[in-house]
């Protein structure tokens, strides 16, 4: 019998493919970065066909790495960036138009005025998100309004809409499936939490014809079989789950009160808030953490756009370091009297503060500055903005109960930030042996389903971690520094 599971984990900047083992091992990897396009200032996109290359090239050389035959992988696991948007038509199976990248903030005067309108409570009581440029939802309305012929065709029933989960899954199977699961389709601001359902309200205000969207199934379910001769066998696929709610997954946050944070382009933190929908009076997203046997269990959800990727400016724009591993050491050089505060806002403030318009800053620069003062602040105001979110989801929830936080993503491997994050919380911070939770989730999803691995309790009671980091900094330092943060923002927003 197949026992080895393929995770298709297409990300914001790369595709990557991990082949895992019985036991939820990684076994071999394929990695493959792609072009990220800016045609305007906000305006963020990618190549549909580029992004299905790297996905095939990243599976065969991850199953050749692990010198395993196709016919060894028992399915096929697929997370993806959420809310990012492709239209393609349904007999060529082409893109009608570069991806929208969840990033975009081309919508941004629609958004406003939708909300203008009054239609922001009526989006948020059914979707649990807000009227921002970052849902699905106004994306795949510009495209329809700004593409020569889209609205026509797509009326017509000749085009289909998805997140790339979709999209992949549409071309894994040479277009025999159009399906998504619960999780991508409750971040396009077109579905209906409560209900489980695509919402005819909603969709008639954004004026999007029905006849685009996907079926929406469970995590774990049955997405179709793979053309036989993409990969070399017709290949089950079994599990999708958007990038955050996988990584929840991965790190075995099945019980209510469990948090994740994944560090990677930007930051996501989730709180399960088990099957009740909290509503959140803090700017949060309520959202579907996963659907298993057709039971949604929601959490409340803060997203910061930029965390790993101001450590990607401080070493590709301002060419301050050579690789992201430099900017622990230098934070550990920095001067400790200087108060020099970033405040990342390279595309907008995300939760709890919800400004598209607002602009990225520095604080308190002085003669005296240099780049390990600026590497410091970089990797502090990811720990600053994660507590942004925490006290958001603590009024939310209605008490300050500790809190264990569970971390993944590729700045969580750096031991300096996961103690100033815990400084900062005030709080444990619990990191992985597996940093790639994201793709663990998309595994476990599909070994579910293949009868492979054990239902979600037991899979948390396998769970590890590598490492604790306990709160060391003094109350007085702390609230004067988080002060400090807070004072920034003000100031930037002002």
């Amino acid at each position: 019998m197949s026992k080895l599971i393929l995770a298709i984990d297409q990300g914001t900047t790369s595709s990557r493919a991990i082949v895992f083992d019985s036991k939820l091992k990684p076994v071999a990897v394929g990695q493959q970065e792609f072009r990220q396009y800016y045609p305007k200032s906000g305006w963020v996109e990618h190549d549909p066909e580029e992004i299905w290359s790297t996905v095939i090239g990243t599976c065969k050389s991850a199953l050749r790495k692990a010198k395993a035959k196709p016919q060894a992988i028992a399915a096929i696991g697929i997370t993806n960036q959420r809310e990012t948007v492709v239209i393609w038509n349904r007999r060529t199976g082409k893109p009608i138009h570069k991806a929208i990248v969840w990033q975009d903030r081309r919508t941004a005067e629609f958004c406003e005025a939708l909300k203008a309108k009054g239609h922001e409570p009526l989006f948020s009581n059914k979707t649990g998100l807000l009227l921002d440029p970052y849902f699905s939802g106004t994306k795949i309305r510009w495209l329809l309004d700004n593409v020569k012929g889209a609205r026509q065709k797509a009326e017509r029933g000749e085009l289909a809409f998805g997140t790339i989960d979709c999209f992949l899954i549409w071309r894994l199977t040479g277009g025999k499936v159009h399906a998504t699961d619960a999780t991508n389709a409750s971040r396009t601001l077109l579905y209906n939490i409560h209900t489980g359902a695509w919402d005819e309200e909603l969709l008639g205000i954004l004026d999007i014809p029905k006849g685009l969207l996907p079926e929406v199934k469970d995590c774990a379910a049955d997405f179709g079989t793979t053309v036989p001769g993409l990969l070399g066998a017709a290949i089950p696929i079994r599990g999708v789950a958007g990038d955050q709610q996988a990584a929840s997954i991965g790190q075995a946050c099945f019980e209510p009160g469990m948090m994740k944070a994944t560090y990677g382009t930007g930051c996501f933190a989730l709180l399960n808030t088990g099957s009740e929908a909290v509503p959140s009076r803090n700017r949060l997203l309520t959202t579907i953490a996963y659907q298993l046997d057709g039971k949604r269990t929601y959490a409340l959800e803060g997203a910061i756009f930029i965390a790993g990727a101001a450590v990607q400016w401080l070493r590709d724009g301002l060419k301050l370091v050579k690789t992201a591993g430099e900017t622990g050491r230098l934070a550990e050089q920095a001067d400790p009297n200087q108060q020099v505060y970033l405040v990342p806002a390279f595309v907008g403030l995300g939760a709890p503060y919800w400004n598209a318009e607002a602009r990225g800053a520095i604080f308190g620069l002085t003669r005296a500055t240099t780049a390990k003062e600026l590497a410091k602040a970089t990797l502090e105001a990811v720990c600053y903005q994660t507590r942004d979110l925490l006290e958001a989801m603590r009024r939310d929830m209605g008490h300050a109960q500790k809190t264990v936080l569970r971390v993944d993503g590729g700045m969580s491997a750096s031991d300096w930030t996961m103690q100033y994050l815990a400084d900062m919380l005030d709080a444990s911070v619990d990191r992985p042996p597996i940093l790639e939770t994201t793709a663990l989730g998309a595994a476990y999803l599909a070994g579910l389903k293949s009868g492979l691995f054990p239902a979600p309790a037991r899979f948390a009671g396998s769970w590890k971690k590598q490492r604790r980091f306990t709160p060391k900094m003094k109350p007085a330092e702390r609230e004067a520094r988080y002060a400090g943060w807070k004072d920034a923002v003000r100031k930037l927003l002002a």
